[in-house]
C-alpha cells in the first residue's frame, strides 16, 4: 500500500472516530433528556399530551445506537 493510500485510511479512520465520539456525545444528551422528561412527568409538571416530546428523544436514542452492535 503506498504512502498515498495509506494516508486516506488514516484520515478515514480518522473521519470515523470522530463521527463515533459526536454519536457518544448525542448520546449523552439524549438521555439527560429522557431523564428530565420521566422526572418532570413524574412530578406533574408534564402532562400525557407531550409523550409525543418523549417518543422523539427515544426514537433519536435507538438511531443513535443502531450501529453500536
Amino acid at each position: 500500500m503506498g504512502t498515498k493510500d495509506e494516508d486516506l485510511l488514516q484520515h478515514e479512520l480518522e473521519v470515523m472516530a470522530g463521527i463515533l465520539e459526536s454519536k457518544e456525545q448525542y448520546r449523552k444528551i439524549v438521555k439527560a433528556g429522557i431523564a428530565r422528561w420521566v422526572k418532570d412527568f413524574q412530578e406533574g409538571r408534564i402532562e400525557i399530551r407531550t409523550v409525543d416530546d418523549l417518543k422523539k428523544l427515544i426514537e433519536i436514542d435507538i438511531e443513535l445506537q443502531k450501529d453500536e452492535i
